[in-house]
Protein backbone atom coordinates (compact mmCIF):
# COMPACT_ATOMS: atom_id res chain seq x y z
CA UNK A 1 0.00 0.00 0.00
CA UNK A 2 0.86 3.36 -1.06
CA UNK A 3 0.52 6.98 0.82
CA UNK A 4 -0.82 9.57 -1.73
CA UNK A 5 -0.24 13.12 -0.42
CA UNK A 6 -2.41 15.76 -1.23
CA UNK A 7 -3.01 19.52 -0.74
CA UNK A 8 -6.21 20.92 -1.58
CA UNK A 9 -8.37 24.14 -0.65
CA UNK A 10 -12.16 24.60 -0.57
CA UNK A 11 -13.80 28.07 -0.23
CA UNK A 12 -17.13 29.07 0.51
CA UNK A 13 -18.84 32.65 1.05
CA UNK A 14 -20.95 32.28 4.15
CA UNK A 15 -24.05 34.02 5.00
CA UNK A 16 -22.73 35.48 8.49
CA UNK A 17 -20.30 37.20 10.22
CA UNK A 18 -16.99 35.40 11.35
CA UNK A 19 -18.02 35.23 14.91
CA UNK A 20 -21.37 33.73 13.78
CA UNK A 21 -19.99 31.30 11.66
CA UNK A 22 -17.30 30.14 13.97
CA UNK A 23 -20.27 28.99 16.20
CA UNK A 24 -20.96 26.06 13.48
CA UNK A 25 -17.44 25.00 14.40
CA UNK A 26 -17.21 25.58 18.11
CA UNK A 27 -20.79 24.43 19.31
CA UNK A 28 -21.86 20.85 19.41
CA UNK A 29 -25.59 21.82 18.66
CA UNK A 30 -24.83 23.43 15.62
CA UNK A 31 -21.97 21.28 14.14
CA UNK A 32 -24.50 18.53 14.40
CA UNK A 33 -26.52 20.24 12.25
CA UNK A 34 -24.33 20.36 9.21
CA UNK A 35 -21.80 17.02 9.93
CA UNK A 36 -24.66 14.67 10.50
CA UNK A 37 -24.25 13.63 6.99
CA UNK A 38 -25.67 9.81 7.12
CA UNK A 39 -28.59 10.11 9.63
CA UNK A 40 -29.02 6.46 8.82
CA UNK A 41 -26.09 5.67 10.44
CA UNK A 42 -25.64 4.66 14.50
CA UNK A 43 -23.32 6.55 16.46
CA UNK A 44 -21.48 4.22 18.44
CA UNK A 45 -19.25 6.93 20.55
CA UNK A 46 -18.74 10.66 20.76
CA UNK A 47 -16.52 13.19 22.11
CA UNK A 48 -16.56 17.31 21.12
CA UNK A 49 -13.87 19.13 23.76
CA UNK A 50 -13.26 22.09 21.44
CA UNK A 51 -10.19 23.85 23.12
CA UNK A 52 -6.39 23.66 22.17
CA UNK A 53 -5.86 20.34 22.76
CA UNK A 54 -9.45 19.35 23.06
CA UNK A 55 -10.65 16.02 21.13
CA UNK A 56 -13.45 15.22 18.76
CA UNK A 57 -14.31 11.78 18.03
CA UNK A 58 -16.96 9.92 16.65
CA UNK A 59 -17.52 6.26 15.74
CA UNK A 60 -20.32 4.88 13.53
CA UNK A 61 -22.00 1.68 12.50
CA UNK A 62 -23.06 1.80 8.46
CA UNK A 63 -25.98 0.56 7.65
CA UNK A 64 -23.89 -2.57 6.26
CA UNK A 65 -22.60 -2.84 9.86
CA UNK A 66 -19.02 -1.49 9.58
CA UNK A 67 -17.63 1.08 11.81
CA UNK A 68 -16.38 4.88 10.53
CA UNK A 69 -13.70 6.89 13.16
CA UNK A 70 -13.15 10.14 13.34
CA UNK A 71 -9.96 11.50 15.89
CA UNK A 72 -9.52 15.08 15.62
CA UNK A 73 -7.33 17.13 18.39
CA UNK A 74 -7.20 20.62 17.81
CA UNK A 75 -3.99 22.45 17.53
CA UNK A 76 -4.62 25.63 17.55
CA UNK A 77 -8.20 27.93 17.83
CA UNK A 78 -8.24 31.86 17.55
CA UNK A 79 -12.20 32.72 17.74
CA UNK A 80 -13.71 33.81 14.73
CA UNK A 81 -10.44 33.57 12.76
CA UNK A 82 -9.05 30.27 12.77
CA UNK A 83 -8.87 26.57 13.76
CA UNK A 84 -6.50 24.22 13.24
CA UNK A 85 -6.95 20.24 13.81
CA UNK A 86 -4.79 17.01 13.16
CA UNK A 87 -7.64 14.10 12.25
CA UNK A 88 -7.13 10.74 10.86
CA UNK A 89 -10.32 9.01 9.85
CA UNK A 90 -10.98 4.87 9.43
CA UNK A 91 -13.43 2.48 7.80
CA UNK A 92 -13.66 -1.32 8.85
CA UNK A 93 -10.55 -1.11 11.57
CA UNK A 94 -8.32 0.54 8.47
CA UNK A 95 -7.16 3.85 8.60
CA UNK A 96 -7.87 5.35 5.27
CA UNK A 97 -6.36 9.03 5.66
CA UNK A 98 -4.09 11.52 8.29
CA UNK A 99 -4.69 15.16 7.84
CA UNK A 100 -4.12 18.57 9.34
CA UNK A 101 -6.50 20.91 8.59
CA UNK A 102 -6.93 24.45 8.87
CA UNK A 103 -10.22 27.04 8.67
CA UNK A 104 -9.99 30.45 8.02
CA UNK A 105 -12.96 33.19 8.49
CA UNK A 106 -12.25 36.68 7.19
CA UNK A 107 -15.00 39.40 6.95
CA UNK A 108 -16.12 40.24 3.86
CA UNK A 109 -18.81 43.29 4.21
CA UNK A 110 -21.64 41.08 7.07
CA UNK A 111 -20.23 37.86 5.33
CA UNK A 112 -17.46 34.95 6.03
CA UNK A 113 -14.87 33.95 3.23
CA UNK A 114 -14.28 30.58 4.33
CA UNK A 115 -11.23 28.74 3.31
CA UNK A 116 -10.71 25.36 4.28
CA UNK A 117 -6.95 23.80 3.20
CA UNK A 118 -6.71 20.21 4.44
CA UNK A 119 -3.13 18.17 3.84
CA UNK A 120 -4.00 14.93 3.53
CA UNK A 121 -1.72 11.18 3.73
CA UNK A 122 -4.41 8.80 2.08
CA UNK A 123 -3.91 5.50 2.94
CA UNK A 124 -7.21 4.26 1.17
CA UNK A 125 -7.91 3.11 -2.37
CA UNK A 126 -5.52 5.07 -4.66
CA UNK A 127 -9.06 6.13 -7.13
CA UNK A 128 -11.51 7.02 -4.18
CA UNK A 129 -9.20 10.19 -2.72
CA UNK A 130 -10.90 12.33 -5.29
CA UNK A 131 -14.02 11.14 -3.52
CA UNK A 132 -12.95 11.93 -0.15
CA UNK A 133 -12.09 15.70 -1.55
CA UNK A 134 -15.33 16.10 -3.12
CA UNK A 135 -17.13 14.56 -0.01
CA UNK A 136 -15.59 17.69 1.71
CA UNK A 137 -16.59 19.92 -0.41
CA UNK A 138 -20.49 18.54 -0.15
CA UNK A 139 -20.07 18.69 3.35
CA UNK A 140 -19.10 22.44 3.23
CA UNK A 141 -21.91 23.20 0.90
CA UNK A 142 -24.48 22.09 3.68
CA UNK A 143 -22.78 24.30 5.96
CA UNK A 144 -23.65 27.37 4.01
CA UNK A 145 -27.01 26.28 3.69
CA UNK A 146 -27.59 25.69 6.77
CA UNK A 147 -25.80 29.35 7.88
CA UNK A 148 -28.11 30.77 4.89
CA UNK A 149 -31.45 29.29 6.94
CA UNK A 150 -30.15 29.87 9.96
CA UNK A 151 -29.37 33.74 9.58
CA UNK A 152 -33.26 33.48 7.57
CA UNK A 153 -34.66 32.27 10.79
CA UNK A 154 -35.36 28.63 8.86
CA UNK A 155 -34.51 25.83 11.47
Amino acid sequence: MTVEHKTFVVERELAASPKHAFRFFSEPALKERWTSCHPDWTVLEEQFDFRVGGVEAKRWRTDEGHEQTFFARYLDIVPARRIIYAFDMGFAGERLSASLATVELFAVAARTRMVFTEQIAWLGDAGSLQLRIAGTGEGLDVLADIIEMDIAGVH
